[in-house]
């Protein structure tokens, strides 16, 4: 019986030994680059604008004022977390009563906050990031608002709604600084009433306006009556002034007369207008002057006949 035999190909063994070798060798490397490149990236953290970065180390805080930027950090064993340190809002909204019983619908009230950064690391350890709105905003907002309009007129809510603002936000200022919350602004965006009580308020709204503007026509009137007498004042003393200046003149005018006889012949001089008075003298038979058209032509004197 003949023997079959087959060539295993050693040759070909060996190419392929050596292809699989350095196969082996290129993936070990790409796993080794790819590992080095994961590595890298987690050595460093990117902190952006507004926020500050918080390092964790095994779940504990060990550094909370990370600046904006790249940061380090030891891979797989430290985290950087992001705080917001710029102003957020909160905005309460519900219902309220004055002081006066009247009932505010529709309460809504926006608290303008940030975080101090001194206290970063209590926040987090007392309540966390993530509670401080749940934590003390709601029930220091509600409370502190409530409280303070339940302390106002309902009159002196409408008015000075300014005021009442400013009340609310330094006491909110003055109760949440202890936790690290640091209150810039306070704004009472929605107030309504009862349609009675707005009614009412409109309507005196209305009469003090009315009112208002009668004090101003009545003051008006009496600024009107303090000119006219100041005028006739002012006419009267003028009056008087010039009559003190005329007797004044009479008295220096008689003086002279009385010092100097001619006085009276240089006034009739000065103030004559160049005719000649019809009638001269004051006795029973005054001297009559007539005009030229009144006095006859003369005559010619006769020459005598010639005998």
């Amino acid at each position: 019986m003949a023997e079959i035999k087959f060539s295993t190909g050693g040759g070909n063994n060996n190419n392929m030994n050596i292809d699989g070798k350095k196969a082996q060798k290129w993936t070990v490397a790409l796993i080794v680059i790819i590992g080095a490149v994961i590595l890298l990236f987690n050595c460093f953290a990117i902190v952006e604008e507004g926020f500050i970065g918080v390092r964790y180390r095994f779940g504990a805080v060990v550094q909370d004022d990370l600046i904006p930027g790249l940061n380090f950090k030891i891979p797989f064993i430290e985290e950087i977390r992001h705080v917001e340190m710029r102003n957020q809002i909160y905005t309460f909204e519900g219902d309220a009563y004055t002081r006066d019983t009247q009932r505010v619908n529709n309460l809504r009230i926006k608290l303008t906050y940030c975080y101090d950064p001194n206290f970063m690391t209590e926040l987090i350890q007392r309540v966390g990031i993530n509670n401080i709105e749940a934590r003390y905003l709601v029930p220091h907002v509600q409370k502190i608002s409530r409280d303070t309009i339940g302390r106002t007129n309902a009159e002196r809510l409408v008015q000075s709604r300014g005021d009442i603002q400013f009340e609310i936000q330094e006491t909110l200022e003055r109760e949440l600084a202890p936790f690290g919350i640091i209150v810039t602004a306070v704004a009472i965006e929605n107030i309504a009433f009862e349609s009675e009580f707005e009614e009412s308020i409109q309507r005196k709204v209305i009469a003090e306006q009315d009112a208002f503007r009668m004090e101003n026509v009545t003051v008006m009137r009496e600024e009107e009556a303090k000119q006219v007498v100041i005028a006739a004042e002012a006419r009267a003393e003028s009056a008087i002034i010039e009559a003190e200046a005329e007797a004044r003149a009479i008295e220096l005018i008689q003086a002279q007369i009385a010092q100097n006889r001619e006085y009276i012949e240089y006034l009739k001089i000065m103030n004559w207008n160049g005719i000649l008075p019809q009638v001269i003298g004051d006795g029973v038979n005054p001297f009559v002057v007539l005009g030229s058209e009144n006095i006859p032509a003369q005559r010619p004197a006769q020459q005598p006949a010639e005998q």
